[in-house]
């Protein structure tokens, strides 16, 4: 869940009371394995070069490419292992309180279904592909892990305060859309892109969209879109910097916001360091680097 809407209002029938299901591995049809399995290949021709290394890593950990749909059973051991988190099933999108829980008690939900075959390019409601293998991967890094268990906590605190719109974006701009630098140049770590096939290219050789340095407050301000291509991208320099900002007191920055206006999706600020095309490195505040 990344846009904080969900489907239902209490658990449907069959789920537990923390909206879990069974994954019922064994129920998966030749033809949802096949569509995981082309889903896979197809990503993996367009990722290297363009995803950050730290995903591949996680692929690897976890055998992710062993073909057809991951059994929670075998590859939880190798995650909890790593960093304390295991990957439960639920019914679909669930509720705010329920989807912080999970993350603050490291479990992250996963759609249990994955996608039709003449789907393959686009699904509203996230499925186990977009889950597993665009999310899952980053939960072996442990400052990501811990990124992921802060935040979990932060929304429920958002969630009391009524900033739980601020919140999302954060989600919405690291965690799904989120960019890198790494060997001088950019790469992606957000699971909404590395488990698109367009996105993937879009988002770092397509001119039409900007790419910031994150700035935790702006990243809070700016609005987002769910319906098209990003048209701003935020790049973080490592992944201990987006811990480290999650691991701050926010009271005081949700003091500032709550007062504050949004920001366009297409807008530059006069702070705002800019990466155009092609560049590897920072730009000047306020400037642009020539494609």
């Amino acid at each position: 869940m990344s846009d904080f809407e969900h489907v239902f209002e209490k658990p449907p029938e069959g789920a537990a009371e923390d909206w879990t299901i069974p994954q019922d591995w064994e129920a998966y049809t030749d033809v949802e394995h096949q569509t995981w399995d082309t889903l896979y290949a197809r990503q993996m021709k367009i990722l290297p070069g363009r995803a950050a290394s730290v995903f591949f890593d996680g692929l690897k950990a976890l055998d992710l490419n062993t073909g057809g749909i991951p059994d929670f059973a075998e590859m939880n051991p190798k995650l909890q292992a790593l960093t304390g988190w295991t990957v439960v099933c639920v019914p679909g999108l669930v509720p705010d309180d329920v989807f912080f829980d999970h993350l603050a008690n490291r479990r992250f939900p996963s759609g249990q279904f994955i996608r039709r075959p003449d789907q393959l390019d686009y699904l509203q409601e996230p499925d186990i592909f977009h889950d597993v293998f665009g999310h899952v991967p980053m939960l072996t890094h442990p400052d990501f892990a811990d990124y992921m268990e802060a935040y979990g906590r932060g929304g429920q605190r958002a969630a009391s305060l009524g900033m739980l719109p601020n919140l999302a974006r954060l989600y919405w701009y690291t965690v799904e859309f989120g960019l890198m630098r790494e060997a001088e140049d950019l790469r992606i770590y957000g699971a909404g892109i590395v488990s698109s096939a367009t996105e993937s290219v879009f988002c770092l050789e397509d001119p039409s969209p900007n790419r910031l340095g994150f700035d935790l407050e702006r990243v809070m301000r700016t609005l987002y879109r769910i319906d098209d291509f990003q048209q701003v991208y935020f790049v973080i320099d490592t992944i201990e910097q987006l811990k480290q900002e999650t691991l701050r007191d926010f009271a005081p920055i949700y003091e500032r916001l709550e007062g504050a206006e949004t920001i366009a999706i297409e807008a530059i600020q006069p702070s705002d360091v800019v990466f155009a095309r092609g560049t590897q490195a920072y730009a000047a505040k306020g400037g642009r680097f020539a494609a």
